[in-house]
């Protein structure tokens, strides 16, 4: 069964004629049970997680500064988005969501959260949206259980993922793999283990054809045992924030091949969502939903 992060908290209120489109963590469950792509049984409600799943990949006084609101005014206007307390506890939230779809991912083959990818944060900082690295924190929990050795991060959202990189740089048990755009956010950007910068309006043929002859050889010569991957649609054409070419069934043909290879080669697959910036609600929404339908078609 497909299991499915969702928490209404993640349609956290901000000051009217933000950019951020937080909308769409409430339409994109709404559209998934209205298609008949997932039922009620499909969705669980993540918590408040142990602090010591996020004390493995934060520091103690940044994640203790962003819990008690002492941060200082310049670490905070770099996360971009106004500090409070349930902004907060929106994301030590959705670092619960990933880390109990990465034990649905175990059981299941695949699991998704309907917010998270978060791959900003640095293990002592927060920016341009990114308070806590979920994806880091699931992968290290899983790694203190036991339950992962080998973990591959495949983040193909437009922006670099610089914390996950700064998060994991000189560790050998976790891959870093971003494809992004080259002249996007972040301007100064950390080095992953494997960059692959794309020039602005790069089109479908030419993503999807670095990322097929791309993947397989990582999974091949870095043998994984889990992978997270990071499935932002900020990727496509329209998007406000990202400077590709790409089209919505382009978006979703990345999306098959990802799943696709990871249940070729029975690696479970733990799914964020990421970012998508379309002026169109119902692009951002429509090219979310696809990776639900593709999981759904490919795993069960």
């Amino acid at each position: 069964m497909l299991k499915i992060a969702y928490h209404p908290i993640y349609k956290h209120s901000l000051p009217q004629g933000h950019r951020f489109p937080m909308e769409k963590y409430e339409l994109l469950p709404q559209q998934l049970l209205h298609e008949g792509t997932c039922n009620s049984s499909n969705f669980f409600e993540p918590t408040i997680p142990n602090d010591k799943y996020i004390l493995a990949v934060h520091e103690p006084e940044y994640y203790y500064d962003l819990v008690n609101i002492t941060l200082n005014q310049r670490a905070a206007r770099k996360i971009g988005f106004p500090l409070s307390e349930v902004l907060v506890e929106r994301e030590v939230i959705i670092a619960d969501g990933t880390i109990k779809a990465s034990d649905y991912a175990l059981k299941y083959g695949v699991a998704m959260n309907i917010a998270g990818g978060t791959h900003h944060a640095f293990t002592n900082r927060g920016e341009a949206f990114c308070l806590l690295n979920d994806q880091a924190i699931g992968g290290r929990y899983l790694q203190n259980k036991g339950l992962a050795h080998k973990i591959l991060i495949v983040d193909l959202d437009v922006h670099q993922g610089n914390g996950t990189a700064e998060i994991f740089k000189n560790d050998p048990t976790v891959y870093t793999f971003s494809m992004h755009g080259k002249s996007n956010y972040p301007f100064k950007k950390e080095q992953s283990d494997l960059d692959i910068a794309l020039e602005d309006n790069t089109n479908d043929s030419t993503y999807l054809s670095i990322l097929k002859t791309t993947l397989p050889k990582l999974i091949e010569t870095q043998k994984p045992d889990f992978i997270y991957y990071l499935c932002g649609v900020d990727i496509i054409a329209s998007d406000k924030l990202g400077k590709l070419g790409m089209t919505i069934e382009g978006c979703k043909e990345r999306d098959r091949f990802v799943l696709q290879t990871c249940k070729d080669y029975n690696l479970p697959i733990m799914c964020s969502m990421g970012g998508g910036y379309s002026s169109d609600i119902k692009v951002i929404v429509d090219a979310h939903a696809n990776t639900y339908r593709l999981a759904q078609e490919i795993f069960f």
